[in-house]
């Protein structure tokens, strides 16, 4: 198998235990086996004998190096827009508002519902496009613009041939329980059933990676959600949550008891659903395109989070409704700026905690047995990645080993 070294870099490696900031290595050489990294580290001590053996040299003329990104909670697959609803917000109306006169989710669901195949496809690839052009080379992406077994397996089928052909990988969710069809109005315990005769059929046809819902006063209550849950849990699957983004429900306690992969939003997380949190090791999800698209005021608790040592991911949460963005970028910057991450905080929030986020321990960092997957950058530090608004600094991506 052939041998690749990587010279005349600085490697930002995102290693948790590393001694410098960001695992910086300033004269950095990365050799990579096949689709894994089997060396990293400071040029001057690569093992001659391995040097030797590497067959193809690339010389990153001063690059960056760092993790392949990761966006670790998006909606990528849906039909139409609600630029609509972005007017009415800015004349006064709320999420809640709109979302009680039939629009938000359930606009997006009918819209969804009429595209075929095709047309979904169209539309989401370009938007995965966007994300891959900015180095992020794994995406999740939820269903729950379907609400019905056809239209959700058709969403899931569409997300997960969505990476075909372009260097990315696509993790795909179950988000049944996101808000209640129309056509079950007032019925949200028989919606509930219908989520739960839809999940084991999507399962069997290896469309889901993993199980979401919406635990909120405007969709489903902890005990709805729980049921959710226990259904995932039956099937081997692991859970995530949209937990505490317009009120606080004990939803991130919910979610740590069945060992949540993650909790996203948390605007409302309370001290107690914090300490749950990082006694099960749930990442939590910070969303500031959401927050800053809402308007909100209320910041997650980002103090909380670190006093507890809870891990914390950064994602796009692309979407019509509250996050039609598709820059991961440009939510390093807002993290930072909204939310007050450091730098550090905010890249390892796209790397080394977005991995854990999806339950994937073979990436997000650079070191030896992990995915080359990492991202040339036309940088010298890391923290321009969050610095520069509206900007993309990257060079090259190599996925799986293959430079793109």
């Amino acid at each position: 198998m052939t041998l690749q070294l990587w010279t005349h870099c600085r490697a930002a490696t995102l290693q948790a235990d590393a001694a410098t900031p960001y695992g910086l290595i300033d004269d950095a050489a990365l050799v990579v086996r096949g689709d894994t990294l089997a060396w990293v580290g400071p040029r001057q001590a690569l093992p001659p004998e391995l040097a030797a053996q590497c067959t193809q040299t690339h010389d990153a003329a001063g690059a960056l190096v760092t993790p392949g990104l990761i966006d670790c909670h998006t909606h990528l697959v849906y039909g139409g827009n609600r630029a609509q609803e972005f007017e009415q917000r800015l004349n006064g109306a709320s999420y809640e508002d709109i979302a009680r006169a039939g629009g938000g989710i359930a606009s997006t669901v009918n819209a969804t519902r009429l595209a075929d195949a095709a047309s979904l496809a169209a539309q989401s690839r370009a938007r995965l496009v966007q994300l891959v052009a900015q180095g992020v080379t794994t995406v999740e992406v939820k269903s729950g613009y379907g609400l019905a077994l056809a239209p959700e397996r058709k969403c899931l089928r569409v997300a997960r041939a969505l990476g075909q052909g372009l260097p990315v990988q696509v993790r795909t969710t179950f988000l049944g329980a996101h808000a209640v069809p129309p056509e079950f109005a007032g019925r949200t315990g028989d919606y509930l059933d219908e989520v739960l005769r839809m999940l084991p059929l999507l399962h069997a046809e290896g469309l889901v990676d993993a199980v979401d819902a919406f635990c909120e006063r405007i969709a489903f209550s902890p005990a709805q959600t729980q049921r959710v849950f226990e259904a995932a849990r039956a099937l081997g699957l692991p859970v995530k949550l949209h937990a505490e983004q317009l009120s606080d429900s004990g939803g991130a306690q919910l979610a740590a008891a069945f060992g949540a992969l993650s909790c996203d939003h948390l605007e409302w997380l309370s001290p107690e659903g914090a300490a749950a949190m990082a006694r099960a090791g749930t990442v939590a999800v910070l969303l500031p395109g959401a927050f800053y698209f809402l308007r909100e005021t209320r910041l997650p608790p980002v103090a909380l989070l670190r006093e507890h040592g809870v891990a914390m991911a950064v994602s796009t949460d692309s979407n019509p409704g509250t996050s039609p963005c598709t820059s991961l970028l440009l939510m390093l910057n807002m993290a930072c700026t909204l939310f007050r991450l450091t730098p550090e905080e905010a890249l390892a929030g796209v790397t080394r905690h977005a991995a854990r986020a999806l339950g994937l321990p073979d990436r997000g960092q650079l070191a030896a047995g992990l995915r080359a997957d990492f991202v040339l950058w036309q940088a010298q530090h890391p923290a321009e990645l969050s610095y520069a608004i509206g900007a993309n600094p990257r060079l090259h991506t190599v996925y799986g080993g293959v430079l793109q």
